[in-house]
């Protein structure tokens, strides 16, 4: 239904009316879509920053992350590694100068399954921002919602003060272990359960209210609030705006600049659909789960399972795509040097051929 001109004069954006019942949070390294719609919060992954990568307006800090890199020292790997943490902070602090909450930086998807891997990736994160002059009060670090992560995820709050945000969650048995073990946010991933069941089923569309991802969620929130669980539900991964609208008042909300853009051009009431009280009221029977019944609830959900895996698989490629990124510019600067002395373009070409076959590039 269209507004009119005159009552859109006076109607708040949907945008708007959503960050009166929930906390609005950029899902993008990209600085300019920050500025334009100014969330609370901001969230980075590998797919994102690899994207921002790209764009020439964030060369520098690409280039500032490269020279940090050879600055450490050590082999190509390690100078590589150091880089890509290093542009990851660089993006974050940039992103932290924009919003007045906290940025989500990831660690690295292949150490999913090294619960010990993880946690010296995110000290090693955390210690980066402090040489920036930021607090890890403002940092929420992303671990991938598997056994080991959730563990991890467990070790860091408890013994060391640093705030985590579980991604890639699928399934209930991931949301009830991470409650358990107290990490400060989840990521249950709406749209990516919505691709599932559309791509294994004979449905095609639903509802806002029938999508199963909004529905996944909506459980999640229930189940949190009704037994008193800290841990703040951000629902993440939309496919459209319905889903977004369907699950007003939910904690936090993760959004696109895509559909951040459609949501402020949209003028219609907007009525929160979660809230704390119809969650307490709602009957659900709370459970424990070790690593045993975790894996066996996890594992009965085939969704979650495909996706979980799907997800750390794709975060992974990104992260090599980035490497290699970060690896041609760090190998331009051992190049350069060598070939300035010698005597022509022939011979600088040539040693160039001979070098790069020498790097197995």
């Amino acid at each position: 239904m269209s507004v009119s001109p005159v009552k859109r004069q006076k109607m708040e954006s949907v945008l708007d009316q959503l960050k009166h019942h929930t906390t609005v949070v950029a899902d993008t390294g990209d600085f300019n879509a920050i500025d334009e719609y100014k969330p609370l919060d901001a969230t980075t992954n590998p797919s994102l920053i690899l994207a921002a990568a790209q764009m020439p307006a964030y060369q520098e800090l690409v280039d500032d992350a490269v020279a940090y890199g050879k600055k450490l020292g050590g082999s190509e790997e390690e100078q590589i590694k150091n880089a890509c943490d290093k542009l990851f902070v660089l993006f974050g602090a940039e992103i932290l100068k924009r919003i007045p909450g906290r940025v989500s930086t990831e660690v690295d998807a292949r150490l999913s399954f090294d619960k010990e891997g993880m946690i010296q990736r995110a000290r090693r994160l955390i210690d980066l921002y402090k040489e920036a002059g930021i607090g890890k009060d403002r940092i929420l670090i992303k671990l991938s919602s598997t056994w080991e992560g959730i563990q991890a995820g467990k070790v860091l709050e408890a013994e060391y003060g640093i705030h985590c945000n579980m991604t890639l969650l699928f399934s209930f048995a991931q949301a009830v272990a991470c409650a358990e073990a107290g990490v400060t946010l989840i990521s249950p991933f709406v749209g990516r359960i919505l691709d599932w069941y559309v791509a294994n089923g004979d449905k095609k569309t639903y509802e806002p209210s029938e999508d199963p991802g909004v529905k996944s969620v909506t459980k999640i929130y229930n189940y949190y609030k009704k037994f008193g669980y800290k841990t703040i539900v951000m629902g993440a991964s939309f496919r459209n705006t319905g889903e977004i609208k369907a699950l007003t008042g939910c904690d936090y909300l993760t959004i696109s600049p895509k559909l951040l853009a459609e949501l402020s051009k949209e003028y219609v009431k907007l009525t929160p659909t979660l809230s704390v009280k119809e969650a307490q009221a709602c009957e659900l029977e709370k459970i424990h789960l070790d690593e045993k019944a975790f894996r066996w609830h996890h594992n009965e959900d085939q969704m979650a399972v495909e996706k979980l895996s799907d997800g750390i698989r794709k975060f992974a490629a990104d992260a090599i795509k980035l490497e290699r990124m970060l690896k041609v510019d760090v190998i331009s600067c051992c190049l350069l040097p060598p070939l300035v002395f010698l005597s022509s373009t022939a011979a600088n070409l040539q040693f160039l051929v001979v070098w790069l076959r020498i790097r197995n590039l």
